[in-house]
């Protein structure tokens, strides 16, 4: 019941319809964390700066996160800029990306944490998430997130460590450009043959959609009425789906579906809240009870 993340952790300056948020606590590792730390025990690896405030790595660690592997860099912190306009919520438009200290980023592990059983890469350079796969020394499930930028400049690393890892998790527009393929399925069955058994892609407000080949499934989102902020939706939902499966232990069709439909619980959380104002309170029993709601929403009977 522990993992490992790889990712970024940053300060966020976000626009949405519902206001300004400067210098909040982001990043793929971050968001990923806060959302796993509720079914398992969760390592952070990533870098921040010099000016990164230690009050976010307190509230990190009040949350039971290990940050024994997050580096403090002379460099400054990663900084990301975006803005969400009213027409898309679902849709990030960046105004600007100061890499600081990810720029001269070496990933490092204390020696427990290379023995820990699951991984989880997210959104990161491919290089850098190639390097933490190889400090561990036999994790048993493997699960890489990526992006856009990764898929037009470095596909090639990126195709290499496929081939490595058990799940991969993409959102609707990424799994377009990596796969070539425009009907999602297609998509799926073009990155499985990549390497990856497990194909998992993320639709924002139309939900998600599970393809191993022997499996196949789809799962609405949970109707939220007002979004409030999108920022690590897909990363809260990457925690939900590791944190349970490593909770769980095993791979079953049950634990796959039931998997998916945490995962998706615990992302409707996320946007209600600017950054983790709602991921950071949130509870097991929480998420529990509003997954039964999402569950009778989508029954046929």
């Amino acid at each position: 019941m522990s993992l490992v993340v790889l990712g970024t952790v940053a300060l966020d300056h976000v626009k949405t319809p519902s206001g300004t948020k400067k210098d909040m606590l982001g990043g793929s590792a971050a968001h990923f964390a806060m959302a796993a730390r509720l079914f398992c025990d969760v390592h952070l690896a990533a870098v921040v700066g010099r000016d990164f405030p230690l009050k976010h790595l307190e509230f990190l660690e009040r949350k039971g996160i290990d940050c024994s592997s997050v580096i403090i860099s002379r460099d400054k912190t990663f900084r990301w800029r975006g803005e969400y306009k009213k027409e898309d919520l679902n849709t990030a438009v960046t105004l600007a990306t100061e890499l600081g200290a990810l720029q001269s980023y070496v990933p490092e592990l204390k020696e427990h944490q290379r023995h820990l059983p699951d991984v989880f890469l997210a959104n990161i350079d491919p290089d850098l998430q190639m390097q933490l796969l190889r400090a561990l020394k036999s994790p048993r499930l493997i699960g890489l997130d990526s992006m856009n930028l990764w898929i037009t400049h470095k596909q090639k690393s990126l195709r290499r460590l496929m081939k490595k890892v058990h799940l991969f998790v993409a959102n609707d527009g990424e799994a377009r450009a990596l796969s070539g393929e425009n009907n999602l399925i297609m998509a799926a069955r073009r990155l499985r043959a990549m390497g990856p058994g497990m194909i998992v892609i993320k639709k924002g407000e139309h939900g998600v959609l599970f393809y191993s080949g022997r499996l196949m499934f789809s799962f609405p989102a949970f109707p939220v009425e007002r979004v409030v902020d999108p920022t690590g939706a897909g990363d809260t939902f990457a925690g939900g789906l590791m944190g349970y499966l490593s909770r769980a232990g095993r791979l079953d069709e049950k634990t796959l579906r039931k998997a998916c439909v945490y995962a998706t619980t615990v992302a409707s959380f996320n946007v209600q809240g600017f950054g983790m104002a709602r991921t950071a309170s949130l509870s097991l029993h929480e998420v529990q009870e509003r997954m039964k709601e999402l569950v009778k929403f989508a029954s046929l009977a």
